[in-house]
């Protein structure tokens, strides 16, 4: 409601991290002036972060590009929208007729989760590209339970969430929801639902060898071994064995193989695992038994599971102690979200089931996961000479010179492609390398629904915002770029944007076997408005574009429900607990269990302040704890001679890295650590503030050599570190 002429408010649901808080805007003009929690949004009544409150500053941020700049004579130009895309189609095309498909490789960032345009776009690209040579963060963060759920359930999107609202119990590994505001769990407020759960009675154990913000507020926290969680969730497993402790509940007939998992995790006794872990074999049985009498109970683990040697097998454990104590697909569990655009449930069936390594890399031969390449191998693949090589790259909302591994080698590699695109609004570290870059308009000016992360949502609820401020003049909508693009790239170059968005909705329904009229009774004022109204109507709800907009705030769908056995894909229609190349790679689990630890390794961090590479430029969010320090333990900081405030070397295989330490007993012994997401001092960006105040970028430690076999993610934790201080 207006308060006056030129100031007004306008709602908006928060782009900047995965909680999808719900935004109330003050506008005065064209300028956001203010933000704060939208009390009556339906799922997150008010709660903001400091992320959301600097929504105006990260809006107007100066050095955000207003216009497309190309290349010309060496130097990044500006240009019109027109001369933009003339030039990809003038240059794209022909590389892919002399080369392939497979010359051009496509790197999407985190940022695409976070905006219509990247949701519904990307796929289109890829689907009439063809190329195999796919990288996304996914390698970088989450791949790992993308592979363990496409093992068990037959599908890679097929991700349980704990249920926040409902459970008496909840074992956290390797997340830090304080700070993060939750990862592949989309709660808006998970503080707020931690607190709750001890209120009421529940117990919450954090394991995580970092005394987190969370890690404070747990009734137990256990500062593991880093790299060791695989190791304690099979012993866990084994305990309930042992104990016979186990109990499907209703699960127990959609489920196979569990005799196979409890001879595999046999040797995984707590004294077997405990030197590992470092932890007290009586404390491990403890948990296990706190975990099968807890009347509910729900195991959730994210990046520091994840980012490690055994991360896929971390991230299948998780779910087997679920399915184990009968809490996955329960109330109080562990339970999958019914998003408003998914389809329809249809009757339980057999699947296809779900593949590895259906093709692999040119170079070092790494097998695809979910039809993607890992992160770490787009250096060589671009530098190392041969048929196949990558010649052109388009980028969409990615970082990867700061965000992979070895970026240096990554930024030369860049620098000597034949063509790069890149949609970003920033000049950023990897921007800076392309000859054509597209800027979207900033949020204020985007419409926006959640389609991924209410596919991880601890509650069922559909919410969508229109545009807060008209598109600016010069400016072009991210869709319409994106749209733009693919018609450049295939070979359609000066076709209508609709057209991309026409060919979805009828390929679409002509699938779903829905009525042709149904695309005349389609609404919404652009192709992506009319896409979202198609879903909604394919979709669960019975929603309508026309019904979110009547509700501003939102509609709540209710709490999450049993879904199984609809939404089990495998070829046996049934839980598959034990699948193939789990079992393949267990044995490279039980070596670990005899492997001396190293003496010191690094851990990432999350600050509430930040979110990857993509924040830093906002002078509110640049500063108090959220710095770029290497955190040490004062034992390990005495023995090694470091003192507080001063710079120190830090050595891996990758290379070396000089940074402050911060000496303090919140990170356990022989563990440093080091946050994710700086380095911002390459020439050539336009990112004033970030600048000022660089950091370091931890993933040039690395050489992109350490991966997690199944899932192709870069090991980002618990990997070896020389420390020594600086003369």
């Amino acid at each position: 409601m207006s308060r006056t002429a030129a100031t007004r408010t306008a709602l908006r649901i928060c782009p900047l991290c995965e909680a999808t808080c719900g935004l109330t805007l003050t506008i005065e003009g064209t300028r956001v002036t203010g933000a704060r929690g939208d009390r009556d949004d339906v799922f997150s009544s008010g709660f903001i972060c400091p992320k959301g409150a600097s929504f105006g500053e990260l809006d107007a941020d100066p050095d955000r590009l207003r216009g497309p700049l190309i290349r010309k004579d060496g130097e990044l130009q500006d240009a019109s929208w027109d001369e933009a895309f003339d030039l990809i189609a003038a240059r794209i095309r022909p590389i892919v007729e002399a080369y392939g498909a497979n010359a051009v490789g496509v790197v999407l960032g985190n940022p695409n989760v976070h905006t219509i345009a990247g949701a519904l776009y990307p796929p289109v690209l890829l689907s009439l590209l063809r190329t195999r040579n796919l990288f996304t963060a996914g390698t970088l963060d989450q791949m790992p339970k993308h592979v363990s759920s496409g093992l068990l359930f037959g599908a890679a999107f097929a991700i349980p969430v704990p249920d926040l609202d409902r459970t008496d119990h909840l074992l956290l590994l390797g997340a830090n929801p304080l700070d993060s505001n939750g990862s592949l769990c989309t709660a808006a407020d998970f503080p707020g639902k931690l607190k709750a759960l001890r209120l009421r009675g529940g117990t919450l154990t954090v394991v995580d060898p970092r005394r987190t913000r969370t890690a404070r507020i747990a009734d137990r926290h256990v500062p593991i071994r880093p790299g060791t969680d695989a190791l304690l969730l099979a012993a866990l497993a084994q305990v309930l064995f042992e104990e016979k402790l186990t109990d499907l509940g209703p699960l127990e007939e959609h489920v196979e193989g569990v005799a196979e998992v409890q001879a595999a995790v046999r040797e995984f006794t707590p004294e077997a695992v405990a030197p590992a872990c470092d932890m007290d074999p009586e404390q491990i049985r403890t948990i296990a038994r706190e975990l099968a009498a807890a009347p509910t109970a729900a195991v959730y683990g994210r990046i520091g599971s994840s980012t490690v040697e055994y991360g896929t097998l971390a991230n299948w454990l998780i779910d087997v102690l679920n399915i184990l104590t009968g809490n996955l697909d329960r109330p109080g569990g562990a339970l999958f979200p019914l998003s408003a655009t998914e389809r329809a449930p249809r009757p339980a069936a057999p699947g296809k089931g779900f593949a590895l390594g259906r093709w692999a890399s040119r170079v070092s031969g790494h097998p695809e996961a979910k039809g993607e390449l890992p992160m770490a191998a787009l250096a060589e693949e671009i530098d190392t000479e041969g048929d196949g090589r990558i010649r052109a790259v388009i980028s969409i909302a990615a970082n990867p010179v700061l965000s992979a591994p070895d970026g240096d080698r990554l930024d030369r590699a860049l620098a000597a492609l034949d063509f790069m695109i890149s949609v970003d609004p920033y000049l950023n570290e990897t921007s800076r390398h392309a000859d054509v870059v597209l800027p979207p308009p900033p949020p204020s000016q985007s419409a926006h629904f959640d389609y991924a992360f209410n596919a991880f949502a601890v509650r069922n609820q559909a919410r969508y915002s229109p545009a807060a401020i008209p598109l600016e003049d010069g400016r072009m909508d991210e869709s319409e770029i994106q749209a733009r693009l693919i018609l450049a790239v295939s070979g359609m170059h000066g076709a209508e944007p609709s057209a991309v968005d026409d060919m979805v909705i009828e390929n679409t329904l002509a699938k779903a076997s829905a009525p042709k009229e149904l695309a005349e009774q389609l609404t919404g004022h652009s192709g992506p408005e009319r896409r979202l109204d198609m879903m909604l109507r394919l979709g669960p709800y019975d929603l309508t574009l026309d019904k979110l907009l009547e509700n501003p705030h939102g509609i709540d769908l209710g709490p999450l429900q049993p879904r199984i056995p609809q939404l089990l894909k495998t070829r046996s229609g049934r839980i598959e607990l034990l699948p193939d190349p789990i079992a393949a790679d267990l044995p490279r689990l039980r070596r670990a269990l005899t492997e001396p630890p190293a003496a010191l390794v690094l851990v990432g961090r999350r600050h509430l302040r930040s979110n990857n590479s993509w924040m830093h430029n906002v002078a509110t969010l640049n500063g108090g704890s959220n710095r770029c320090t290497l955190q040490v333990n004062p034992a390990d900081a005495a023995r090694l001679g470091l003192v507080d405030g001063a710079p120190a070397r830090i050595a891996a295989a990758g290379g070396e890295l000089e940074v402050p330490v911060e000496i303090t007993d919140a990170v356990r012994t022989g563990v440093v650590s080091l946050p994710h997401g700086w380095g911002h001092d390459r020439p050539g960006t336009r990112m004033a503030v970030a600048a000022a105040r660089p950091g370091v970028n931890v993933n040039q430690l690395l050489d992109g050599s350490r991966l997690d076999p199944l899932s192709g993610t870069a090991v980002l934790n618990g990997f070896p570190v020389d420390v020594a201080p600086l003369p």
